[in-house]
């Protein structure tokens, strides 16, 4: 009742042991792949990502996950990450170990959202994250999305950026292995566009995949070809 999200303080312990690991693998130099869970899983990576520096976040996402704890009808920490990353919400999930907030809203591009929804996307395109719905996206164009993202994160001199995939951005037709579908979405051409830019500047730090529920996949035809699909595009 005090924070307003369900599971608060497991998810705070769950975080703390979460941004250790992701703090120890960076720190070695290595490439952090976290694999969720449900979106919460960002709050611990964020927060190991804030112990070793300052980094930007690259977010994609069919959602914004910017709903704030009054507007939540679950109550979910998995529909408020990023917001609870950049530092938006109860203190006891935004300032752990003093840290808030772990990543700077102008260090942030949120990218993929196709739910539209006026009263879901207000708080986001009312804070300084920079905000590409699916819409946009087709619109602009990926590259010029991701470049100007790469020449803020060097502008900014961050020590990297990390990035977050929620396999809901992709097309519903192609992975309805999630908890929130929607008709349309990115197809694995757009996805592995999107990936090889960010990858290939040598900036990206890690990345935590999410959502992806085996129990809607029994057979595996959806992960199997998404596995395919995801070590492709770092092959």
């Amino acid at each position: 009742e005090e924070t307003g999200v369900r599971n608060t303080d497991k998810i705070i312990d769950f975080s703390k042991q979460l941004s250790m690991e992701v703090l120890n693998v960076i720190s070695s130099g290595s490439f952090p792949v976290v694999i969720g869970g449900d979106c919460s899983i960002l709050i611990g990576c964020a927060l190991g990502l804030k112990a070793a520096g300052i980094y930007g976040l690259f977010f994609i996402d069919g959602h914004a996950d910017f709903v704030l704890p009054p507007s939540s009808q679950t109550k979910g920490a998995a529909g408020m990450d990023l917001a609870i990353a950049t530092g938006y919400g109860h203190n006891s999930l935004t300032n752990i170990n003093g840290l808030k907030p772990y990543i700077y809203q102008h260090d942030v591009t949120a990218f993929g959202n196709r739910d539209t929804a006026t009263e879901y996307t207000r708080p986001i395109q009312r804070s300084s994250i920079g905000y590409f719905d699916l819409t946009r996206i087709r619109e602009i164009g990926i590259e010029p999305i991701v470049n100007s993202f790469l020449k803020r994160m060097k502008a900014e001199n961050t020590d990297g950026f990390w990035i977050h995939l929620d396999v809901d951005v992709l097309d519903d037709n192609l992975m309805p292995c999630v908890d929130s579908r929607q008709p349309g979405g990115l197809t694995y051409e757009e996805l592995a566009l999107t990936m090889k830019l960010l990858l290939l500047s040598g900036l990206a730090v890690g990345i935590d995949i999410t959502i992806l529920d085996p129990d809607l996949d029994p057979e595996a035809v959806y992960t199997t070809t998404f596995i395919e699909q995801f070590t492709g595009i770092f092959g």
